[in-house]
């Protein structure tokens, strides 16, 4: 093992099934991503972005609300800076201003990428690898330069006056941005983002990506996930943003597992190592720290009587005796050896919109009643891992509540990254043994 230290970063992950609507302008993220507490890596989950209708599964997704949630993501982690840079001006941030246009998902992902994120390395290995290992490496970029050293990727850059508002007099340009986009990703209604700090950009290799459907015939993606693959200095990362099988009758708890196990299985990121020595995991479970968000689906196995009145008096121990997911976890059908905070929120779904009230208080007929559950929720496995916090937030956007957890993650650091690398939340702590885990176990 090379000389070298960990050090602790700081993690926020949050998921938000938003319910098919597109976000309007006036939407606040600030208290959803708690940027009065910031973080080093966002990686933010959204589900249903988009009604989950036949046009959006089986002929074109549509790609403008994903745009609009990233330049309201934007607005949110880069506002600090642009204002201090503009001064007592009257300016938008660099992707707020496609909240005034039709957006295009691929500009803006383009747009968002600080300049050091737009050379980011496929590989930091020391072999030389061959161009067809990455040609889907990236989701908006071709490969255009191989050195000896490194394979590079480099985005064309359209040009980002194409894209600010008539109002802006001087746009924030993106060495200027404090967070770099490092995914922006869509499948029909699940969209996944990754944001780091703009210094920490440069250390990220290994992106991948893998879409796995589980809808419609058991391929399709109204169902499923989207898995990114990265490596942060030495340690690699995998998070999984998921929506599984939905329903409240007995036995659907089963498909959800289902769902999982043929997540885990079938998840296979490709090769772009050419080094047989390469450490790089190709399946989710491989990974140093893997982090699994999303709506879960999994319900209170209790009537919906019997689970007011738990509610009604803040019984969460009660109440959570009964989740499915709990349930399905101690008997070892599912998640096996992964892990997931203490739960001291109410359940997240259904909420009638715009509303406080659970959907079944505001309607009298038995088909549309839900009884709540917590869907949403956020685990882990592996070591190195530290959750600091487990919690929901109140947003009446959707039906949903979103869930959000801060974890301090340990990275592997050599000591040149050390020296150039810089974080607000660095930590020593003790030098730990990687773990090597088969590939065969969950096959």
């Amino acid at each position: 093992m090379p000389s070298g230290k960990t050090q602790s970063f700081r993690v926020f992950v949050a998921t938000w099934n938003v319910g098919g609507k597109s976000p309007h302008n006036g939407l606040n993220l600030d208290e959803f991503l708690q940027i009065q507490n910031p973080s080093d890596i966002y990686v933010l989950g959204f589900q249903e972005i988009v009604p989950l209708n036949a046009g959006n599964v089986l002929v074109v997704e549509d790609n403008e609300p994903a745009a609009r949630w990233l330049a309201l993501i934007d607005e949110s982690l880069n506002r600090s800076c642009s204002m201090a840079l503009r001064g007592s001006k009257s300016l938008a941030p660099l992707g707020s201003s496609l909240l005034f246009q039709k957006p295009s998902l691929k500009r803006i992902c383009k747009n968002l990428r600080t300049e050091s994120g737009r050379r980011m390395k496929t590989c930091n290995c020391s072999h030389v690898l061959e161009r067809k290992y990455s040609k889907d490496f990236c989701l908006w970029c071709q490969p255009t330069n191989l050195s000896e050293d490194e394979f590079s990727i480099e985005i064309e850059d359209d040009g980002i006056d194409n894209y600010v508002s008539s109002e802006i007099s001087t746009p924030i340009t993106v060495n200027q941005l404090k967070y770099s986009l490092v995914v922006g990703k869509q499948m029909v209604g699940i969209f996944v983002t990754v944001w780091v700090r703009k210094e920490l950009a440069k250390y990220v290799s290994h992106l991948r990506i893998c879409c796995t459907g589980r809808g419609i015939m058991g391929c399709l993606g109204n169902k499923g996930c989207i898995s990114v693959s990265m490596s942060l200095h030495q340690t690699s990362f995998c998070f999984v943003c998921s929506h599984l099988a939905s329903g409240e009758k007995e036995g659907d708890e089963l498909r959800r597992n289902s769902d999982v196990i043929e997540i885990l299985k079938n998840t296979q990121f490709q090769r772009i190592c050419r080094s047989p020595y390469s450490r790089v995991p190709e399946k989710i479970i491989e990974h140093d720290r893997v982090i699994w968000l999303g709506d879960l689906n999994y319900r209170i196995s209790l009537g919906y009587s019997e689970t007011r009145k738990l509610l009604e008096r803040n019984d969460w121990n009660a109440l959570f005796g009964k989740d499915q997911l709990k349930i399905e976890r101690e008997a070892g059908r599912v998640f096996k050896d992964w892990k997931e905070g203490k739960i001291y929120f109410a359940p997240t779904y259904k909420y009638s919109y715009n509303s406080d009230s659970y959907a079944g208080e505001t309607t009298e007929s038995k088909n549309k009643r839900r009884t709540p559950a917590w869907c949403d929720r956020i685990l882990w496995h592996g070591s190195g891992i530290r959750q600091l916090s487990y919690v929901r937030r109140e947003s009446q956007f959707s039906d949903h509540r979103p869930v959000c957890a801060t974890f301090l993650v340990d990275v592997y650091v050599t000591e040149d990254g050390s020296k150039n690398g810089s974080s607000s939340f660095k930590m020593k702590v003790a030098n730990e043994e990687h773990l090597h885990i088969t590939r065969n176990k969950y096959k």
